[in-house]
């Protein structure tokens, strides 16, 4: 079945944590790592309610009910970016191993970007682990140099959302 019959995009809020939580735990302990390096990467995946303050969380969620896979982002920080432009920066997306390659990631990476443009933003900026850096790639974002190893994150992703070449 078509993944846009299956699921629907919904906005979530501080009563979805478990939620989100059990769908990040869920892909945390299917990374190819050692289980002790998945148990503690899990600590600091996971959300709490005072992460709405500043984060912005979507879901896709199954029409019969039940999240399976979530974006989160924030305004970023200019000293990350680029240029000195305004961004959003994705802080976390994560779908549900079971729903791995049917499109979920591809439809809440595309959650982000339509809202970056509908609010103005220049771009979207990621910070991604290893592994995903391909998922990001095949988005249309290209790879930013490190230009200072101790500011600079190693693995981070543009996306100039006014190239009119992207998405």
């Amino acid at each position: 079945m078509p993944l846009e019959t299956e699921t629907v995009m919904r906005q979530l809020a501080p009563a979805d944590l478990d939620d989100i939580n059990a769908v990040i735990e869920a892909a945390v302990m299917s990374w190819d790592k050692a289980e002790r390096v998945r148990r503690l990467a899990l600590v600091s995946c996971q959300y709490g309610t005072q992460d709405f303050d500043h984060l912005t969380f979507f879901a896709a969620t199954r029409k019969a009910g039940g999240v399976v896979g979530v974006v989160s982002w924030e305004v970023a920080d200019t000293a990350s970016l680029p240029e000195p432009l305004r961004a959003l920066s994705i802080h976390g997306l994560y779908v549900h191993p079971g729903m791995h390659g049917r499109g979920v990631g591809t439809r809440l990476f595309e959650q982000a970007v339509a809202v970056a443009r509908r609010d103005g933003f220049d771009g979207l900026l990621v910070r991604a682990m290893r592994d995903a850096q391909g998922f990001f790639a095949r988005q249309g974002m290209r790879a930013l140099p490190v230009v200072d190893p101790a500011r600079d994150y190693p693995h981070r992703f543009w996306l100039d959302l006014g190239d009119e070449g992207q998405r």
